[in-house]
Formats: C-alpha cells, structure tokens, sequence
C-alpha cells in the first residue's frame, strides 16, 4: 500500500468515526430531549427503555445496554460475526451519551407549550405528567414529532454512513428472518410494530404509537437522504426511430453519455435500439421535453436511481 492510499484510508476512517461518534450523540440528544418526555417509543432497544424508564422510572441508558449486549452476544452466537467493530462502538457510544444526557439534561422536554417543574403531583388537564422526574407539561406533539423524526433520521443515517449497524432489535429480526424465512424488511416493521403498540398498553394513549409510527417514517426518510445524497438521479430506457437526433442531443447538449443497447420487439419481432442515460432530475426534464419535438411517439420509461457509480458520478469506493 502506498503513502498515498496510506493517507486516504486514513482520512475514510476519521471520517466514518467523526460521523459515528456525532450520530451517536444526536440519537441521544433525540431520544432523551424529544422522545422520551412524550412517551413515546419508535421502535429499537431505546425506545422499549422509553417505556420502562417512564413506566418503573430507572435510566434510560440502563435498560437500554442491558438488553444490547446480551442482543449482540446472541445474535453473533446464531448469526455468526456480522457486527463490526463499529456498530459494538456505536453501541456503547449511544449507552454513554445517553446515560450523560440523563445525569446533565434530565427529562426536561424541549418542545412544549409550557412547562411547569413541581415537587407534587398536580391534576391540570392536557398536561403530560412525569411522575418520578415532577415534570409537568403541555405538550405540542406535532412539532416534536416532526423535530424527533429528523433527529433520529440524521442520527441513524450518519451512523450508517459511518459503517455500522443499527443493531438493538433489528437483531431479533434477524434471527427470526433465519427461522422463519419471512423477509426481513416485514420482520424490522412487526418488531418495531410491537414496540410502538407498547406505550399504548403502557399509558393507554392512542396518540403515542401513531405519533410514535410517524417518527419512524420521516425518520426513514431521512436516513435514505443521508445515506444516498439529496442529488436524485433518473435512469431513462428510450426506443425511438430518431436515435441519431437523441444521440446527438444527448452527447452535445446535455454533455452527457449513454449506451445503445440493441433489441427485438416483442410485438413485430422487429430489430429496435434503445438507450440507457442516467441524468439528473433538470437534465431528464430537458431531455423529455426535446424527445416530444423529436419523436412525439417514442417510448420511454423513467426509474428512481438512488445511487449511481462511476465516470461522471459519484467514484466507486476503494473497498
């Protein structure tokens, strides 16, 4: 390995532990300042131990770590080694922000439409009460669920991008994925299903698992901008009669390549060619619009790309 590839490595690796040691502290900051004070649980280790903390009062961090490390010691044992050192060092990253948090923060709400600390328990009606921590407040649940969502995403999104794993939960899907042959998207979904039920039976809220469920899906929706870039790519299939004229625009005026892919029609069994472009959402724009002058009956189909490679884009990774 040269000086060179020597240094690079170097700066991808305090790069990925830069991204885990900062996601692990917003996912704290999220589940300690903005979950947990709403009693809410979206899913994962952390948001069960939302459940009990609030439930037998105890830190979060706590139950958190005891039902983590048992998950990864299992899962390694069923699995085989398929957690990296990074996501067992996210693992107690998150365990030791969130324990600071507790110890410096408290259970404090950020959001909230007023809040009042008491040393009594007090019957004021739209307040949310935390009993152990006397914290009484009024809550603003669509702010601070949207705020949540964010947080969590970024959080979860730089810690994928660091190279680790979520872990926690998505251990028990996992393992049920190898039993039961069930895909493991569905299994991540009833997991977390379960999860977020849970502070309905705990409070008898129906708010907090719909709240809860929001979370999850900006949260997911967050993770994918992180993790693959905010730039959207389309993938564009074109049979035309015209190929010289879209060639030719293509290459000259949108300054981009493509490839010419020959084929039969399934319908004539006529010899037909069609391109395959990768743009930009503008330059698909553009080039739709030029495809109507030159052959208003062309065919085409466009297709999300969430992550393109290669000369142009983005450069393949070293390892």
């Amino acid at each position: 390995m040269t000086n060179i590839d020597k240094k690079s490595k170097f700066k991808q690796e305090l790069l990925a532990y830069t991204l885990l040691i900062v996601g692990s502290a917003l996912f704290a900051v999220g589940d300690v300042m903005f979950v947990n004070p709403y009693l809410m649980a979206p899913g994962g280790t952390y948001g069960l131990s939302n459940v009990f903390s609030s439930l037998w009062g105890g830190r979060i961090a706590l139950y958190a770590i005891c039902m983590d490390v048992p998950l990864l010691i299992i899962g390694t044992w069923i699995l085989g080694p398929k957690f990296g050192v990074k996501t067992i060092i996210s693992t107690f990253l998150i365990f030791g922000f969130t324990y600071l948090l507790e110890l410096v923060w408290g259970y404090v709400p950020v959001i909230h439409d007023g809040a009042v600390l008491t040393t009594a328990p007090e019957s004021v009606d739209g307040y949310v009460v935390l009993k152990e921590h006397s914290i009484w407040f009024k809550p603003d649940y669509i702010l601070n669920t949207v705020v949540s969502g964010l947080i969590y995403g970024v959080a979860i999104g730089m810690i994928f991008r660091s190279g680790a794993t979520s872990g926690g939960s998505d251990i028990v899907s996992m393992i049920l994925h190898k039993y039961t042959k069930i895909s493991l998207g569905t299994l991540v979904m009833i997991v977390d299903g379960i999860i977020t039920v849970s502070t309905f039976i705990a409070f008898g809220d129906i708010r907090l698992p719909i709240y809860s469920i929001i979370i999850i899906f900006i949260e997911g929706k967050v993770i994918d901008m992180v993790v693959d870039g905010m730039k959207s790519y389309k993938t564009m299939f074109i049979v035309t009669e015209e190929m010289e004229a879209v060639r030719d625009y293509i290459l000259n005026d949108l300054k981009r390549g493509g490839t010419c892919i020959s084929g039969t029609g399934l319908y004539q069994g006529n010899e037909r060619k069609m391109i395959y472009v990768t743009l930009d959402r503008t330059d698909m724009v553009k080039l739709k619009g030029r495809l109507h002058l030159i052959d208003p009956k062309a065919f085409v189909n466009i297709m999300d790309s969430s992550e393109i490679l290669g000369m142009g884009f983005k450069a393949l990774p070293k390892e």
